[in-house]
């Protein structure tokens, strides 16, 4: 075999921490499954958390919590500035969201996860004190196409000729939220069709930036945390995006700038996340586009999640069956 400097993830591998973390983004899933349809989503956060957390606690890296959820929702959290892990091996920054879709959960709709995003200490942008982000997001094709400061129409038919297809068969997913409710229109006015989410524009991301989706792109105002997120799996999709924080008030602008956070600024991939070895991991809690939920096969409960890594730009499936008495009462 001749070498070459690509070659080095061959020549020279490493250890994979995203088929560690995957078993705490399972132990998530399965734990929540009781609450699934029920219309508690505190309970479902609550024991998605706490497995997240004895999980987390058994993975060889010493990993600080930049972005945890709870705080925008009032829900229960892994907290930011948390220490998860033994403390030995590399030292990481970590988003956690127990679960991306509480309310999904608690409706037993699908598209709810739960994910955790890895990059190396002192990598991901620390967005807590502005929940929001306006973002877009699309596969390959819109490096240097796209733009988030122009009209999404003219966006979308940069992408559709990047992508050399109608722009009538281009179809973007977004939020449902009133907040959208020009945008959706816009895209429509375009020629584009939409693909409407009722939470969770993680999943919406990446598949927008997956080949062989149904999805083109993903656009409007979401999570900020879920958008360092899904920026450390669009690295490991080679993929772009674009955000701009969308604060709800000038408190929380203000709150941003005393964080060093910058407004009317396009934030890139590499400013979301400036490493260049990303690990993101899902598991499905119920049914979506990106992974199916959790299922309930008489003795076997089977987790289906996905792990991406930037530096070997690999995606893997993990399908899992697992002994049913050992994790449900």
């Amino acid at each position: 075999m001749v070498s070459t400097d690509s070659a080095t993830v061959y020549l020279e591998p490493d250890r994979n921490l995203g088929m560690e973390l995957v078993r705490a983004t399972e132990a998530a899933a399965i734990r929540a499954v009781p609450f699934i349809g029920r219309g508690d989503k505190l309970a479902a956060d609550g024991a998605a958390v706490d497995a997240m957390r004895k999980f987390l606690g058994t993975v060889e890296f010493d990993g600080v919590v930049v972005i945890g959820e709870g705080e925008k929702d009032k829900a229960p959290m892994l907290f930011n500035g948390e220490h998860v892990g033994n403390g030995r091996g590399p030292s990481c920054d970590i988003a956690v969201d127990p679960i991306d879709g509480t309310s999904l959960t608690a409706a037993g709709r699908q598209n709810a996860l739960s994910m955790i995003a890895v990059a190396d200490r002192g990598s991901m942008l620390d967005a807590s004190t502005v929940y929001y982000m306006n973002k877009i997001v699309a596969g390959a094709e819109g490096i240097g196409v796209i733009d988030i400061r122009k009209p999404i129409g003219e966006n979308i038919r940069a992408l559709a000729a990047a992508k050399g297809k109608p722009v009538e068969e281009i179809t973007v997913a977004v939020l449902d939220r009133p907040r959208h409710a020009q945008l959706i229109d816009d895209i429509r006015a375009a020629g584009a069709g939409t693909r409407m989410l009722l939470d969770g524009d993680v999943a919406g991301g990446i598949n927008a930036a997956r080949y062989g989706t149904r999805i083109d792109m993903c656009a409007g105002i979401g999570g900020s945390p879920e958008g360092v997120v899904t920026a450390c799996a669009i690295k490991a999709l080679g993929g772009f995006i674009q955000t701009m924080l969308h604060p709800i008030d000038d408190d929380q602008r203000q709150r941003g700038l005393d964080a060093g956070l910058k407004f009317d600024h396009v934030y890139e991939a590499d400013e979301l996340v400036t490493s260049d070895n990303t690990y993101f991991v899902a598991t499905g809690v119920t049914d979506g586009g990106l992974v199916a939920g959790v299922r309930r096969m008489g003795p076997v409960i089977r987790t289906e999640s996905i792990v991406l890594r930037s530096r070997s730009g690999t995606i893997r499936r993990v399908i899992a069956d697992h002994l049913a008495e050992k994790w449900l009462d």
